[in-house]
């Protein structure tokens, strides 16, 4: 396992991040506690959760688990506030999941989306007095623009408030939006990349064709809006040309997807969602595999 600094801040994270979604929601409490268990057992030390997930169920289990023979000093500990963000409810809402996950302090608070509706100054303004009140270590952001970004760092910069570290992007091979913009601007401003999503939310496995009905109990099945991102000639063609990529080198649709993500530049970690201790292995898997250069190449020029 490997490990990388996060942006500007003093975290250290794993070059492989567990993600809690599918806690309190796809699986129940001692499943997630075993994923928890075997992964940090394996290294990995970043964990994400937030607090829409499960309506706060994630976090719930999560916290759990944290106060469990000492598992609070082992983890990175990161969780997200969705809007409305303005300040009484981020410094309310970063107070509950202070609660629900059973911490005296989160090491990475991050926005999981942008607020048009409210004023960012306001926002960040809340942000930067969780630091100050030692709630909150680091601030960071999620499905960010790099513009919105930019204009973080800016605001924090002019106010003397605590900037951003990371950004939480979807990132596969499949959604590369990132690309153009934001990946050059966090690498010119040593942000951090905390890529989510490697599979595609299932799109990437294998099991999905151009005409498909969702499994009971997959993603899209649980949360079929997610399946709107994917929906669209791009991700298709993508998608299909990986298949091929999978059928002509004997390496599953999954391993070429987690190994591309995993290994490609300016990520700095990569966080797996998992419903069992399997999935666990299946990125490191990956991660040990890697990609030779022809073959990274080769799907970096999908579509």
């Amino acid at each position: 396992m490997e490990f990388r600094q996060l942006g500007n801040s003093e975290l250290s994270v794993s070059s492989i991040g567990l993600g809690s979604v599918t806690f309190g929601r796809e699986i129940d409490a001692e499943t997630s506690f075993s994923i928890l268990d075997y992964a940090v057992d394996r290294d990995i030390n970043l964990v994400d959760t937030a607090e829409v997930y499960s309506a706060g169920g994630s976090e719930t289990v999560l916290g759990q688990w944290l106060g469990r023979n000492g598992n609070r000093q082992k983890v990175v500990l990161g969780t997200k506030i969705a809007p409305p963000l303005g300040r009484e409810r981020v410094l309310q809402f970063a107070n509950d999941s202070l609660r629900r996950l059973q911490t005296d302090v989160i090491d990475l608070y991050q926005l999981h989306a942008y607020d048009a509706g409210t004023p960012f100054e306001e926002t960040l303004e809340a942000l930067n007095t969780l630091v100050e009140q030692g709630k909150v270590r680091y601030i960071a952001c999620s499905n960010f623009d790099a513009w919105q970004l930019c204009k973080a760092l800016w605001i924090a910069d002019v106010k003397g408030w605590a900037p951003m570290v990371s950004v939480q992007p979807n990132y596969n091979v499949a959604i590369r939006d990132i690309e153009a913009e934001l990946l050059p601007f966090c690498a010119d401003q040593n942000i951090g990349v905390i890529s989510y999503s490697p599979l595609g939310a299932g799109f990437l496995t294998g099991k999905y064709t151009k005409t498909w009905t969702a499994p009971k109990g997959t993603r899209f099945d649980v949360m079929p809006d997610h399946w709107d991102i994917y929906e669209n000639d791009t991700s298709m063609r993508r998608m299909e040309a990986l298949r091929a990529v999978a059928a002509e080198t004997g390496i599953s649709m999954v391993q070429l997807a987690l190994a591309w993500a995993i290994g490609q530049p300016g990520i700095t970690s990569v966080l797996i969602g998992c419903r069992s201790t399997s999935h666990v292995d299946q990125a490191f898997q990956a991660e040990e595999m890697g990609l030779t250069k022809e073959l990274r190449d080769r799907i970096n020029a999908l579509g």
